[in-house]
């Protein structure tokens, strides 16, 4: 059996031991109770902190390391960084967006990330970066689990030939059905496209995630559409609604019976705090919306948010590391939830909750029967990881150390 001792348990006191076997977790026991004999170290931990691998629930592979090329979007809008991204979009070739996507995860691997779901433009008559994806996802699936959304940026019903572009892109092996209602040219449209979506999910047994009211607008509704069509079709826990900003532009009365369909419907949320609050708010002048869903309201209403970064180094956002850490700093801040309580589950809003967004919670978690797959922080609790924005000093997968770092040692050569 193979050991990773002096490991510290969320929310427990003392220190363990787990055990693991063929890559799974076998035990997990107090060290007082660590056999004598037969005991294979695989790490010390050094009484730090073990957690459920990060999970990134949006991200757009495609596109990452592409800011500036061949324009940077001056303005900051979603909308300008569209027309940047249909330019860059242009000069994608296969081999470009496998070295972009491989730099990327490699950074993503380094703050402890093991899943991902990237969304994937399809309004691309080449689906020249889908194929290269689907590539790149069966080459790392040792070290990520990636899921693949076809993702139509520029419509599913306002780009040519997009319904047939999204049912090829679901057939080629995507694992989630997207779409971007309010982007449609027309409410109707949108509210087409959602169905349309939809229908697709159900023939080939996908799964669901829509960039939904990404937008000021207040009178962008889209979700109580998408919320509505999941509930009738009883599809909510494969149902997922990213980004969602108009909400934080609705009026409360509204949300007050947009959130009973919502608890009814079951679907998950995502919110991408660090892009949201840079692309939102653009419109204003004072005061500024932050453009943000109401992600501590989702979650006393008792529905699963994760956080995600969204984009690195795109048309959208030009800065972005894959730190998950600092993605969910932000969103502390952002969504007033800076009390000892939240600190106590912050951790869960970028593993366990994004694990139920990509559906894979059954084989997931710090637990006797899971796959051996977890994280070490360099901190004793969640507060002092999360306080120190600590670092995560190894990836452990499948019983096996795929990733570990060094803290900085600091030297002072003062006296206080």
């Amino acid at each position: 059996m193979k050991y990773v001792t002096n490991v510290r348990l969320r929310g427990q006191d003392g220190l363990y031991a787990i055990q693991i076997n063929q890559g799974d977790i076998s035990a997990i026991l107090p060290m007082a109770e660590l056999p004598q004999t037969d005991v294979e170290i695989l790490l010390d931990a050094g009484e730090r902190l073990v957690s459920a691998p990060f999970v990134e629930p949006h991200i757009h592979l495609d596109a990452t390391g592409t800011a500036g090329e061949p324009s940077w979007n001056m303005s900051g809008t979603l909308f300008e960084g569209i027309e940047r991204w249909s330019e860059r979009k242009a000069m994608v070739t296969h081999d470009d967006v496998k070295q972009r996507t491989r730099r990327t995860l490699k950074m993503l691997t380094q703050y402890g990330v093991q899943a991902v779901r990237s969304h994937v433009d399809v309004t691309d008559p080449t689906l020249t970066a889908l194929e290269a994806l689907l590539e790149i996802k069966q080459e790392i699936a040792p070290w990520i689990e990636l899921q693949l959304v076809a993702f139509p940026q520029e419509g599913i019903l306002s780009y040519p030939n997009g319904v047939q572009l999204m049912e090829k892109a679901v057939e080629m092996g995507v694992d989630v059905v997207g779409g971007i209602p309010h982007f449609e040219f027309t409410r109707d449209y949108g509210v087409e496209s959602v169905k349309i979506l939809m229908d697709l999910a159900q023939k080939y047994d996908r799964l669901v995630d829509v960039h939904c009211d990404e937008i000021d607008d207040p009178g962008s509704r889209f979700l109580e559409v998408l919320a509505a069509e999941a509930l009738k079709r009883d599809m909510g826990h494969r149902v997922t609604a990213s980004h969602t900003t108009a909400m934080h532009s609705y009026d409360n009365a509204y949300c007050s019976r947009l959130f009973r369909l919502l608890k009814m419907s079951q679907i998950n949320f995502v919110s991408c705090p660090t892009e949201s609050i840079h692309l939102q708010g653009r419109f204003d002048n004072f005061p500024k919306r932050r453009g943000v869903t109401r992600v501590k309201e989702l979650l006393e209403a008792g529905l699963n948010v994760g956080l995600g970064q969204d984009s690195i180094q795109d048309p959208w956002y030009s800065l972005g590391n894959g730190n998950l850490l600092r993605t969910l700093d932000f969103a502390l801040h952002i969504c007033h939830m800076m009390g000892y309580d939240d600190y106590r589950n912050a951790l869960d809003l970028i593993s366990h909750n994004s694990a139920k967004v990509l559906n894979i919670q059954d084989r997931y978690g710090v637990e006797v029967g899971k796959p051996a797959n977890f994280i070490l922080l360099d901190g004793p609790d969640d507060y002092e990881v999360l306080r120190r924005q600590s670092v995560v000093t190894a990836s452990i997968r499948a019983g096996d150390i795929i990733m570990r770092q060094t803290p900085a040692v600091v030297t002072q050569n003062i006296q206080l």
